[in-house]
């Protein structure tokens, strides 16, 4: 097994009025030819949008993107007629196909008529699909119920076996797991040929790695099911299981 630390603050960061996001990988004017994926795994975007803003309509092709909330609540249109608000605990996936415009907005007003400027926290992921020009999908589920049980819960895959899991994404050789985790909380990594695990919230000690914070990210290669123990303020981890990686991309 290889392991390879990502600390929070060497990730590239893009800054402007409405939008603080940090980019695990290269993304948009940010590149570095020795960090452009792992895996299957391209992007790993963690975003904070100030209110009343967001990322107007913009297109996307061949990409399985797949947004975890944070904290707040972001509102999704695309051209094939979807439209929702993202929430804490709901999973949800895009697969952008043949080709598909959508938008994502931290609507100022909440649901219930109330003006607010509360920024919104989210994590979106791409992964390569296993098949290019395909019809554009979108799937959404809320999970909080399994989250709150504990352990990892298999938030997207495509892996046969999988269908278990809250939403299907199209690509056989990959798998998202979300786990909230109190205090002293332990799972296990998948054991697979590459396993990627992001903390975006909390702290955690990770076995043969050592300890993660906030916006710290690891990357193991033939994984073999370490374990993972939250700190003392518990912590919300985000792991890839991926079993190829790309090729000709």
């Amino acid at each position: 097994m290889s392991t390879e630390l990502r600390r929070s603050d060497e990730r590239f960061a893009t800054r402007i009025s409405w939008l603080d996001s940090k980019h695990s990988f290269s993304f948009g004017g940010h590149y570095d030819p020795a960090n452009t994926h792992f895996g299957l795994l391209l992007v790993n975007n963690d975003d904070h949008v100030a209110a009343g803003s967001g990322f107007e309509t913009h297109p996307h092709r061949d990409m399985e993107i797949v947004t975890w909330m944070l904290s707040g609540s972001l509102v999704h249109q695309d051209s094939e007629g979807h439209s929702g608000v993202l929430y804490p605990g709901l999973a949800q996936r895009m697969s952008a196909g043949a080709g598909i415009l959508h938008s994502e907005k931290n609507d100022s007003w909440r649901v219930s008529g109330d003006r607010h400027d509360d920024p919104v926290h989210f994590v979106q992921m791409w992964v390569a699909p296993d098949e290019r020009g395909v019809r554009p999908g979108y799937e959404q589920l809320d999970i909080n119920a399994d989250l709150e049980r504990g352990g990892l819960v298999t938030v997207a895959s495509g892996r046969a076996g999988h269908a278990d899991a809250a939403i299907q994404i199209r690509q056989k050789d990959a798998t998202l797991y979300a786990a909230r985790l109190g205090a002293g909380a332990t799972v296990r990594l998948p054991s697979a040929p590459y396993v990627h695990l992001f903390v975006p919230v909390g702290q955690v000690d990770v076995e043969g790695s050592g300890v993660l914070g906030t916006g710290d990210s690891v990357r193991l290669r033939a994984a073999d099911g370490q374990r993972v123990s939250a700190g003392p303020e518990g912590s919300e981890i985000l792991v890839w299981e991926m079993h190829a990686a790309i090729a000709g991309w």
